[in-house]
């Protein structure tokens, strides 16, 4: 492939990047964009449906829902970032990308993924203050608090993605550079860059620290204390109920912290083998599949909201009171 290539001051500056994505044979690139074309289309759905589903029914205008309906918004564009080309490449020879591309991928990737580090760990400290000081629950999670919080998130995702942006952006790739990856992502493109890239991956690093340490911090000790408020409850049904209120958010927290951390706690060079590509689809294609479907199966005033917005959009003149219930 000819990659068109500029001179600047005696170095050259590609201006494509070839994603080599997953090299397998035609009958099985179309079989695996059938299924990660069903999984994005799942995926925006489902999200969408939540999103109506909270919007619509008053019993669900609380800042635990409010805080849910940021989670599908942003996770409907997190997967959108990546999947389309990703789509394209499988049935595509051509798997390049441009340098513009590539950087705009990957600004909008890590808005979004450091976006939902910090609004999981609200949704922690809410559940803590509901749990723990359920009293005042509705004097501290005022709208203008959770408005701010929900703002905050999203104004931290910006601005530490632009910050690793502006280091990244200026390094220089030589040649016909080629991602082992399906996207454009931090350490693939430091893999192969052409020149000293420490001061970058030192950036990379006391953000990624900073992003994902605070907030997991937050989450362990707010669920540490909601454990202990838990335990003291004295009967097993108050218990489980109070349980019950978290058990959706810690199980996707879970999930989206284990397999992100074991992606970018590891050297860059780990880059180089296929397992990571594995693993990035878990918190890029599975895990934004399976969060509404948790949230659904584990939280009946979601589920029963979901049902109503699902039937009542189908219904006749007849049916409108009963839907307004």
């Amino acid at each position: 492939m000819i990659t068109r290539i500029l001179e600047v001051d005696n170095r050259t500056m590609t201006t494509y990047f070839i994603l080599l994505g997953f090299p397998t044979r035609p009958a099985f690139q179309l079989l695996l964009f059938s299924v990660f074309l069903a999984a994005y289309l799942l995926t925006l759905l489902e999200n969408l449906l939540i999103i109506l589903a909270i919007r619509s029914d008053g019993q669900l205008h609380k800042p635990m829902y409010f805080f849910l309906s940021h989670l599908s918004f942003l996770e409907m564009w997190y997967v959108t970032v990546i999947s389309p080309k990703m789509l394209v490449d499988f049935l595509s020879h051509d798997k390049s990308i441009s340098f513009n591309g590539c950087m705009t991928q990957l600004y909008f990737f890590v808005t979004f993924v450091c976006t939902e580090y910090i609004l999981l760990a609200v949704m922690a400290f809410d559940r803590h203050v509901a749990i723990c000081n359920p009293l005042r629950y509705p004097v501290i999670m005022t709208d203008q608090l959770c408005g701010t919080l929900a703002g905050g998130c999203w104004l931290c995702g910006l601005v530490t993605a632009m910050v690793k942006m502006v280091f990244i952006a200026q390094l220089h790739y030589c040649g016909t550079p080629q991602i082992n990856h399906y996207f454009c992502d931090i350490s693939p493109l430091l893999n192969v860059s052409c020149e000293d890239s420490s001061q970058a991956e030192l950036v990379d690093f006391f953000l990624a620290l900073m992003v994902i340490a605070v907030p997991l911090g937050v989450v362990v000790s707010s669920y540490a204390t909601i454990l202990t408020a838990i335990l003291k409850i004295p009967s097993a049904q108050g218990r489980q109920k109070a349980f019950s209120t978290c058990a959706s958010h810690l199980t996707v927290v879970t999930l989206f912290y284990s397999t992100t951390l074991f992606t970018y706690a590891r050297p860059k060079l780990m880059y180089a083998y296929n397992s990571n590509k594995v693993v990035s689809v878990l918190y890029t294609v599975i895990v934004p599949l399976l969060n509404p479907i948790i949230y659904c199966l584990r939280n009946r005033e979601v589920k029963a909201a979901l049902k109503k917005t699902v039937l009542c959009k189908g219904s006749g003149p007849r049916e409108e009171g009963d839907c307004s219930r």
